[in-house]
């Protein structure tokens, strides 16, 4: 069985090949190829702490995969990573275990590769003003991943959390990023093509008022029924509401939850062209990503499979 850390996975799964897993991850939700159970969701009510377990299968070549692991927000104030996680991988015909990964980097790269996938699918032609609330690991991955992915003439970020938001728009402009630290969100707001959510609030960060025609919004913190980055508001001013798995959304996603029943429509059938995301340029669209199982194993297997090719500079074997 291959251990693969933080170092090695990421040795191997760049920016190209998380954004290509996800597009396959999504895809074969859409066609049916894929399995995805429910997931394990939880923890106590006073307690921010959250535990989770991912279990799914790509498709009938690859072998199950599944990622245990938690959400502390606490974290964030000792400038640690929110997520942590492990992942496991078994071989398709006998079931035996074939790898087990750090999946925390795994659980970063994904859900940002995922986002620039969806804005890419989701945002009006032109977008040039990208806003990242948030600036933890997944804001920081996020403005990496949508500005490798597409073209802004302007990033900025915020944080209530004024030393985190210098300490990462500082990372961020050493790798090349034209990065502005906000003061305030509510200006940027109102003149964001794309918004992006990246936080762990359970009250939302802005209303529906505040967006401009044509805005993509994009929330990746409100992955479960507390957590609600935006509120039903935006939801409802929205022409799209687009979901990664709807199933697995309406039972966790705190803002779909609190909205009651609007109708949506999962990413995959978007990039299938079995639905339309957005009509025109017009259109307020909004993208839902609570994070699913078949995420975790589209990326898994694309790092299984590049080190087993050899492409990873050093693996350890057990």
């Amino acid at each position: 069985m291959r251990f693969l850390d933080e170092q090695e996975v990421r040795s191997v799964f760049d920016l190209d090949t998380a954004i290509a897993s996800q597009r396959t991850a999504f895809t074969a939700l859409a066609r049916g190829e894929a399995w995805q159970p429910e997931k394990i969701l939880g923890g106590h009510a006073d307690d921010p702490d959250t535990v989770f377990c991912y279990a799914a299968r790509l498709d009938r070549t690859s072998g199950p995969v599944c990622k245990f692991g938690s959400v502390n927000p606490g974290n964030a104030a000792a400038g640690l990573p929110t997520h942590h996680a492990v992942v496991a991988v078994l071989d398709p015909h006998t079931g035996a275990p074939l790898a087990f990964m750090d999946g925390t980097a795994i659980t970063t790269l994904r859900t940002a590769a995922a986002s620039a996938v969806a804005v890419e699918a989701l945002a009006r032609k032109g977008a040039t003003r990208l806003l990242v609330l948030g600036s933890g690991v997944q804001g920081r991955a996020h403005v990496e991943a949508l500005r490798h992915n597409g073209t802004y003439a302007w990033t900025g970020m915020w944080s209530p959390r004024r030393p985190s938001l210098n300490a990462s728009v500082g990372r961020l402009r050493e790798e090349g990023h034209d990065v502005e630290a906000l003061e305030s969100p509510h200006e940027a707001i109102a003149e964001a093509d794309v918004i992006v959510c990246a936080t762990s609030a359970t009250e939302p960060l802005f209303s529906a008022r505040e967006l401009k025609p044509g805005t993509t919004v994009v929330t990746v913190g409100s992955f479960d029924r507390h957590r609600c980055e935006i509120g039903p508001d935006v939801l409802h001013a929205s022409e799209r509401v687009v979901v990664d798995h709807e199933p697995t959304a309406r039972q966790n996603c705190g803002p779909l939850i609190a909205a009651g029943t609007p109708t949506v429509v999962e990413l995959g059938h978007v990039l299938t062209g079995d639905a339309t995301g957005r009509r025109n340029d017009e259109d307020i669209v909004t993208y839902l990503s609570v994070g699913i199982g078949v995420q975790d194993a589209a990326a898994a297997w694309s790092i299984h499979r590049r080190t087993s090719a050899g492409t990873t500079p050093q693996t350890r074997s057990q």
